[in-house]
């Protein structure tokens, strides 16, 4: 009987052994499609694109700006009103490309403040229709005087997050 004991030990500890020396099959997983990452399906633009504001037909050459929160449009002849309680703003549009000139009038969503070097400026904002690459939507602009700029339009991340990602080397990517 201690034979038999000793045996079935041995005969266990070499089994135990054994297992544990076995290489594991790896097992076959079936392919996955990862979905694309957000990345891959954004446009990447550059530093100057065209924007659209319908019933506008011609484009303005907008500077694209990362480092601005809100977009902004050159807007001529603002006069503020009130209209149902509620306070609105009437501008002019005009494209110093084309000439094109359009008369909007807009409900101010809010006023932001734009700090410059010794002053700082209150805008409001509008919600403006607005054509970016084949992209319809609405975006909250600032109303400023941009004469002075080069570009009428600064597009700021309130329009890029989501939708594109910038490489300053290129320009007019979109159409």
């Amino acid at each position: 009987m201690k034979n038999t004991k000793k045996f079935l030990l041995i005969s266990m500890i070499s089994l135990i052994i054994s297992a544990c020396q076995q290489t594991p099959r790896p097992t076959i997983v079936p392919a996955v499609e990862a979905p694309q990452s957000s990345l891959h399906r954004m446009n990447i633009i550059g530093e100057v694109e065209p924007i659209y504001f319908p019933p506008m037909k011609t484009p303005f050459a907008a500077r694209i700006d990362t480092g601005a929160e809100q977009s902004a449009i050159d807007a001529d002849n603002i006069k503020y009103f009130e209209r149902d309680g509620e306070k609105w703003v009437s501008f002019s549009i005009t494209n110093r490309e084309s000439g094109e000139t359009h008369r909007f009038e807009k409900e101010i969503d809010r006023h932001i403040n734009i700090k410059r070097i010794h002053l700082t400026e209150r805008r409001p904002m509008v919600t403006m229709d607005v054509k970016f690459g084949k992209e319809t939507f609405t975006a909250m602009f600032s109303l400023a005087k941009r004469d002075k700029f080069e570009y009428q339009a600064l597009v700021g991340r309130n329009i890029l997050t989501g939708r594109a990602i910038v490489d300053t080397s290129v320009s007019n990517t979109l159409h």
